[in-house]
């Protein structure tokens, strides 16, 4: 028998605010990170979720004084610290960091490749800050990475590779992503609507965010869910475009379900990757139609975070345990009207429920796809 692996402790940092506390009371209020900045020069603005740099440094040198580190290491920082402050590291604590672009900010205006910009040392400097014993574990792989590192860090400790572990998330923005998504004409020109019908692309965003995994939780915590199924497949289909069937997600869903032994009925909640561009937001509604998930209440966070890439997958975990504890559905901000081609139990107002079971799926670049099933306990 498997064992059993329990997430009990998490955090963020998101525009919103340095903890789960103060994202979860704005997200109520309705409110969203994103609006107008000016990213890039002699480029025009656009809507993005940034974190307040002044801040972000004020809140950095309250914890750890005026230590060196870039401002994507701070924001990491900060998301763990409190759940190192409250778990024990040990010889078998996994170390598991999940990003898509790290410190690609140190390439600017740069000729020779900087130590920083390399994802193993970036996971290794902020591990061997906290002391970390084991070598830390990269997952990188497009916007599926936050979900599939809770996947990882389950996995590992099923294998009995180790008892526990801190995973942890984090992208920035910056011009190399802006320029990125601008050449797939993917960056809306207003707040995005995912799922709606007058929705016009992606608002990227930019967080961190943190949780402790273990087999072995605490009769006394409050915070418990279970990972009880994972899955990740890759539809092959397109360099940036979904398969248009849905089937990669479709066979991720379908796979984690099974291995966490539950049936469409069982799901109270989905938070879904929700992106408000055409072919996602498409793709998702076909595989969940596919998997009969269509009555059960959905949303996505990027109108309140953006698409925070590696970051997502956990930050909207996080977002999606916590309206189990509250028993609250959060809607799916800016949508009105469909603009799908299959049925979706889109949450519209904040609403009481009770919430047991919860799918969590992603999609990203390359054709890939994840979904992990959480239990509240």
């Amino acid at each position: 028998m498997k064992k059993e692996v329990y997430i009990t402790d998490y955090n963020c940092v998101t525009p919103l605010g340095f903890d789960v506390e103060a994202n979860w009371n704005a997200l109520l209020e309705g409110k969203s990170g994103i609006a107008l900045h000016q990213i890039i020069e002699n480029q025009n603005p656009f809507y993005a979720s940034v974190i307040n740099t002044e801040e972000l440094e004020k809140e950095f040198s309250k914890n750890f004084g005026h230590q060196s580190f870039t401002r994507l290491e701070k924001m990491l920082l900060l998301s763990l610290q409190p759940l190192i402050k409250s778990h024990h590291i040990t010889e078998k604590t996994a170390f598991i960091l999940s990003t898509t672009k790290g410190n690609i900010s140190l390439l600017k205006n740069r000729t020779e490749l900087p130590e920083g910009v390399y994802l193993s040392n970036l996971a290794g400097k902020i591990a061997g800050f906290f002391g970390c014993k084991t070598k830390p574990v990269v997952v990188s792989n497009a916007c599926v990475s936050g979900v599939m590192a809770i996947a990882v860090a389950k996995n590992m400790i099923q294998a009995g590779r180790c008892t526990d572990a801190f995973v942890i998330a984090a992208d920035e923005i910056s011009e190399f992503v802006i320029s990125g998504f601008n050449s797939f004409q993917a960056i809306g020109s207003e707040p995005c609507k995912p799922y709606d019908k007058n929705r016009a692309g992606i608002n990227i965003g930019e967080a961190a965010a943190a949780v402790y995994i273990t087999s072995e939780p605490s009769e006394n915590e409050k915070l418990q869910f279970k990972v009880l199924g994972d899955s990740a497949v890759n539809d092959a289909n397109h360099i940036s475009g979904p398969s248009r069937t849905g089937d990669g997600l479709y066979a991720s869903i379908r796979n984690a379900m099974t291995e966490a032994n539950v049936i469409a009925e069982q799901i109270d909640f989905i938070s879904a990757h929700g992106t408000a561009t055409l072919y996602n937001d498409e793709m998702e509604a076909i595989a969940f139609n596919r998997m009969e998930l269509q009555h059960v209440p959905l949303n996505s966070m990027k109108g309140y975070y953006g698409h925070c890439l590696g970051a997502s997958g956990l930050l909207e975990s996080i977002i999606s345990m916590e309206s189990a504890l509250h028993a609250t559905l959060i809607p799916s901000k800016n949508f009105k009207e469909t603009g799908v081609s299959q049925p979706l139990n889109i949450i519209r107002e904040n609403q009481s429920a009770g919430i047991r079971y919860i799918l969590k799926t992603a999609s990203g670049f390359g054709g890939c796809n994840a979904a992990i099933i959480l239990e509240k306990c």
